[in-house]
C-alpha cells in the first residue's frame, strides 16, 4: 500500500503524535488506538526521553495497529528503529543525519520527512529528494525543546504559494487557531498536546477535524500539492 504523505488525502489531514509526557498517564498503545479509532491516518512516533529499548517494543505494536487501521507510521528522529519495525517512514530535523545518508539506509520506499523553518531550508530539503516537509513552528510550543522561534503565517504562505511538496503545519497549533492555519492553505496540522492531552481523544479528533475542514468549506482553496 503506498505511503499516505501528509495532505494528499482528504484523511490525511490531521497528523498526530505521540508525547508520553502528556497523556494523563496513559499508555502510549491505548493513545494511538483511539487516535486510530477517530480516523487518524498519520501517527508519529515522537518519544524523547525513553530507552531505545522499550522505543522499540512500543514502535513494534503500533506498527502492527497502524498497518491494521489502514495508517501511516512514522518514526521521528530514529533512522534505526523505523528500519526494526518496519515504519513507513521516518521524520528528521535540521540537525539530524543528512537526508541523503538516511535515504541511503531506508531505501527508496519508506517516507523522509523533514523539519523546515525558511524558504532555503525548504528549497534544500526538496533538493534532497525528502518526501514532505515540516512548516512551521506557527506558533510558540512548549513540547519540544530546543524549537526555534514561531515562523508565524509569512513561511506556510511563501510554501504554500511556491511548493508543490506535500506538508505538515506543526507548531502551538490548538483546536482555536486551527481554522486559521487551514485558511492560509495547509491541508494537514500537527498536534501533539491538544489531543494526547485530551480526556476523550477520540472525541477531540473529530472536534479539531471538524474545525479544520470548517474553512475548507466555507471555500477557501489555497493550493497545496499532494
Amino acid at each position: 500500500m503506498p505511503v499516505i504523505l501528509p495532505g494528499t488525502t482528504p484523511d490525511a489531514d490531521i497528523y498526530c503524535l505521540t508525547d508520553s509526557g502528556l497523556c494523563l498517564g496513559r499508555p502510549t498503545v491505548d493513545v494511538v488506538d483511539a487516535m486510530l479509532q477517530a480516523g487518524a491516518r498519520i501517527i508519529q512516533y515522537r518519544e524523547k526521553e525513553k530507552k531505545a529499548g522499550e522505543m522499540l517494543r512500543e514502535c513494534l505494536e503500533l506498527r502492527r495497529m497502524t498497518r491494521e487501521a489502514g495508517a501511516c507510521f512514522i518514526v521521528n528522529d530514529h533512522v534505526d528503529i523505523a528500519m526494526l519495525c518496519d515504519a513507513d517512514g521516518v521524520h528528521i530535523g535540521q540537525d539530524d543525519l543528512p537526508v541523503g545518508e538516511v535515504r541511503r539506509l531506508v531505501g527508496p520506499d519508506r517516507a523522509i520527512g523533514l523539519s523546515t523553518h525558511s524558504p532555503e531550508q525548504a528549497m534544500a530539503a526538496v533538493a534532497a529528494g525528502v518526501d514532505y516537509i515540516g512548516v512551521g513552528p506557527i506558533f510558540a510550543t512548549k513540547t519540544k525543546k530546543d524549537v526555534c522561534d514561531p515562523v508565524g503565517y509569512a513561511y506556510l504562505d511563501w510554501v504554500v504559494t511556491h511548493l508543490d511538496i506535500p506538508f505538515v503545519a506543526i507548531g502551538g497549533i490548538k483546536l482555536h487557531n486551527i481554522g486559521e492555519v487551514a485558511a492560509h492553505g495547509a491541508r494537514c496540522c500537527a498536534l501533539v498536546s491538544e489531543i494526547v492531552g485530551a480526556v476523550d481523544i477520540v472525541a477531540q479528533v473529530q472536534t479539531v477535524r471538524r474545525a479544520m475542514r470548517g474553512v475548507a468549506a466555507a471555500g477557501t482553496d489555497s493550493p497545496q500539492a499532494g
